[in-house]
């Protein structure tokens, strides 16, 4: 559960689970920043400049635009609208047309016409192609820039100082800025204008940036192989400075292609843990008396830690579950797929009530998970002959339901009773119950619906769900669904998706359809 969650670009209805792809774990834990790059603790060192193509606004945007198709924050196929791009990334729609058409010739996106493009698989055949012809242009530059840089790398070893900085810090930013401004100034030295001109026409700026994030682990190692080109460009050694930077760029390209190879591997194991967890989520609604309901979920990442689950039990009754794991990514969907099998394990077995349940459930999960690992649920037991809904709620936002008397809306709140689950050993719960009326909405959420965040900061928050409820009408569990989204994305307009998502809408009805006038509206 995150403190701070947004929504993603293109909000889409998420039928069943089909999470997104993940970025290859590193070693060490570095971190990007989303705007601008500051330098932590270090103001003495020289500052950013602008690339060629154009200031430092639009290259900033462009690094941000590239970082994340990179991280796979947008899918193979998926539609980039050039009017999105540039409101997302403070663009001018002339230059976002522009980026994307720089972005074409890496082969990250495919142009479709002047208004949009398509996401495209990476092609590792181009990109060693061209790490090929930057080797040879390297050679070629650092044999031609020593008649200006002997004696004279100040430029060139304070970049090399600045990356060690980054490397330490773990800033992935500083890290590919310095590489870039290493790199490119040994270039200009060489006063050769062909050298430059083929540098930009390829686009090695953004190359070298996209690539950074692929070879973290090696990161300590590849700044180290650029003090020996210093130091023969300091001593005027021409030809062996051309030689190192040919090597070095050789060097990385190897990197590159073992981080391919490995992410090969990791993305077979990553689906087959998709294919798992998507096995827990309920692949079609089973149909429960007196119950019309639509779900919705879609983790922040490849596979996540929410997760939804709607069973049958003895004696007619029926489990209601929904939970919100701490953390997201593998990890927590380890500890989800723990969570969803000790409940459905337990709400099989005779039981009291499920008080007792969801405190056995609490032991189970707290002995078998890491200590920073726990999980909000909110569980229910559903007597459809009595319309009775016996539950506990173990720390999740509250629950709403919402019915509509003599043309007025009145919501309650199903308040939690205890501490989220494994978070201590001995948690006591303590279970409700509510009697439900013909027409009564419930509605469920986790915190990536409730914590979505605005441009501003601001949460969405409970109030706001709370306040949709307004008055009376007729609308469907799906309509209610849909608009509780549709809310979410107005509100934190397209700034992306960072804490797991799950809804749940059920309507209480009799047999008999549609329902009779008088219903709630949103």
């Amino acid at each position: 559960m995150e403190a701070v969650s947004r929504m993603s670009v293109e909000q889409e209805r998420a039928e069943r689970p089909d999470p997104s792809d993940k970025a290859r774990p590193a070693p060490k834990k570095y971190f990007r920043r989303a705007r601008k790059m500051t330098w932590p603790d270090h103001e003495d060192f020289q500052s950013v400049t602008a690339d060629a193509s154009g200031g430092g606004h639009s290259r900033l945007a462009r690094i941000r635009l590239v970082r994340d198709l990179v991280n796979g924050r947008y899918q193979k196929g998926e539609r980039l609208l050039v009017a999105r791009i540039a409101k997302e990334y403070d663009f001018d729609c002339s230059s976002a047309v522009g980026v994307l058409a720089d972005l074409h010739t890496l082969g990250m996106v495919r142009l479709s016409g002047p208004t949009s493009a398509f996401v495209r698989s990476a092609r590792p055949k181009e990109m060693y192609e061209a790490y090929a012809i930057r080797a040879a242009l390297e050679e070629i530059g650092g044999h031609a820039a020593v008649a200006l840089l002997k004696g004279n790398t100040v430029v060139q070893q304070r970049a090399v100082d600045n990356m060690r900085v980054a490397v330490r810090n773990h800033d992935l930013d500083a890290y590919a800025e310095h590489d870039v401004i290493f790199h490119r100034s040994i270039l200009e030295a060489s006063q050769n204008d062909v050298l430059l001109r083929v540098w930009d026409s390829m686009i090695f700026d953004i190359r070298i940036r996209a690539a950074i994030g692929k070879v973290v682990s090696d990161l300590p190692e590849v700044v180290e192989s650029h003090q020996p080109i210093v130091d023969a460009l300091e001593r005027g050694q021409g030809r062996e400075a051309g030689l190192l930077l040919r090597n070095h760029v050789e060097t990385f390209l190897q990197f590159l292609k073992k981080a391919e190879t490995d992410s090969v591997f990791f993305q077979n194991d990553l689906q087959i843990a998709r294919d798992v967890q998507k096995a827990f989520i309920p692949q079609e609604i089973p149909s429960i008396p007196g119950l019309s309901c639509e779900t919705f979920y879609k983790p922040a990442h490849s596979i996540g830690g929410d997760y939804y689950d709607l069973f049958s039990l003895r004696s007619g009754t029926w489990g209601i579950a929904i939970g919100d794991v701490s953390g997201k990514g593998i990890g927590a969907a380890l500890i989800m797929a723990s969570l969803q099998a000790s409940v459905r394990a337990q709400a099989l077995q005779p039981h009291s009530d499920p008080s007792a349940l969801i405190s056995h459930v609490n032991r189970l999960v707290h002995e078998s998970s890491p200590v920073q690992f726990f999980a909000s649920l909110f569980y229910a037991e559903y007597d459809p002959a009595a319309r009775a809904l016996t539950y506990v709620n173990a720390g999740l936002n509250s629950p709403l339901v919402v019915r509509c008397q003599d043309g007025h809306s009145r919501v309650f709140r199903l308040q939690p009773g205890g501490a989220p689950v494994g978070l201590f050993k001995d948690s006591g719960y303590n279970s409700k119950i509510f009697r439900l009326e013909d027409g009564d909405i419930l509605v469920a959420c986790t915190d990536g619906i409730i914590e979505a965040e605005s441009r501003d900061g601001e949460l969405w928050g409970e109030q706001r769900l709370e306040n949709l409820f307004s008055s009376c009408g007729r609308q469907t569990p799906q309509q209610v669904l849909d608009r509780i989204l549709n809310e979410v994305s107005v509100f934190t307009d397209c700034t992306g998706q960072k804490d797991d998502m799950t809804l749940l809408v059920m309507e209480v009805r009799a047999e008999s359809w549609p329902p009779a006038p008088g219903h709630w509206q949103i």
